[in-house]
């Protein structure tokens, strides 16, 4: 696990350059604050202070490499370094998906892939909800996943998302084991229609995996479950996230419906086998 220190140094690197390049970096930090045994992290330092930062988030057999270097240390092969190091555990792990994912503003992301063999595969939009008058719905009910929704909340993942049965299987056994994530089961029609989970963490609380069977969609179901998470949330002072693909008009279209507003793009590039994030 990384240690108190080591993710204050992370935090620090990445809020200096967000604040320098004007972007927002997509970084677990669910997954940064719960890390497993294996080696997914890797750091250069210089004079005690954290230069470049590279981290692996294995979903499944997918992983999304994310990077960062401190602006004013750039272009002096940082990240080429830490890329070498990753490498190794990447071919390890037997990952078969590799995605590059950089925030659609950053310049500097842009240059380093004008010369790599990556192809742009597709873009995703942070949301986040603004305060606005809203009524919760007691035509639906959430209430807490348990260990016999696991075969529904597979296939919900394989459903909605595309992923492959193994793969869900594993990054559902995974997930379960964070401390700060509630997993939820959507109920209408005293049947379970769908599930959601909150990942909350200083003031901010998070919705992933947000999905409804195929054949319960289209009865409004979705938008009074976000009514109803987006009124508690905002209830305990939490502000509201989000993410969805952006091609995915249907889904973009249900959030704004809701008062969710898009913050920032960002763009996903794929090679055969490698990818990663970085600025």
């Amino acid at each position: 696990m990384l240690n108190e220190s080591q993710l204050i140094a992370i935090k620090r690197l990445q809020k200096e350059c967000e604040q320098v390049d004007g972007i927002q970096l997509k970084l677990n930090w669910e997954m940064l604050r719960d890390r497993e045994g294996r080696q997914m992290d890797f750091f250069h330092e210089e004079n005690g202070e954290l230069i470049a930062y590279l981290a692996l988030f294995g979903f499944g057999s997918t992983v999304e490499v994310c990077g960062m270097v401190r602006p004013r240390d750039r272009r002096k092969g940082h990240f080429t370094k830490l890329w070498q190091q990753a490498s190794t555990p990447i071919e390890q792990y037997g990952f078969q998906t590799i995605l590059l994912n950089t925030p659609s503003l950053s310049i500097t992301a842009k240059g380093w892939l004008a010369s790599q063999p990556y192809s742009y595969a597709f873009s995703e939009y942070q949301m986040r909800w603004s305060e606005q008058p809203i009524e919760a719905s007691d035509e639906v009910l959430i209430r807490l996943a348990k260990k016999s929704d696991a075969k529904l909340e597979v296939k919900l993942d394989v459903l909605a998302f595309g992923m492959d049965e193994e793969d869900a299987r594993s990054h559902l056994e995974r997930i379960k084991e964070r401390q700060d994530e509630q997993f939820l089961m959507i109920e209408a029609d005293n049947e379970t229609v769908g599930k959601v989970r909150i990942n909350r963490m200083d003031g901010e609380a998070w919705i992933y995996g947000f999905a409804i069977l195929p054949e319960y969609q289209g009865r409004g179901y979705g938008r009074k479950v976000l009514r109803n998470i987006v009124k508690s949330e905002h209830n305990a002072g939490n502000q509201i996230w989000l993410e969805v693909e952006a091609k995915n008009s249907r889904a973009l279209g249900l959030y704004e419906s809701v008062g969710f507003i898009k913050i920032q793009g960002q763009d996903y590039y794929k090679k055969s086998k490698y990818s990663a994030q970085l600025i």
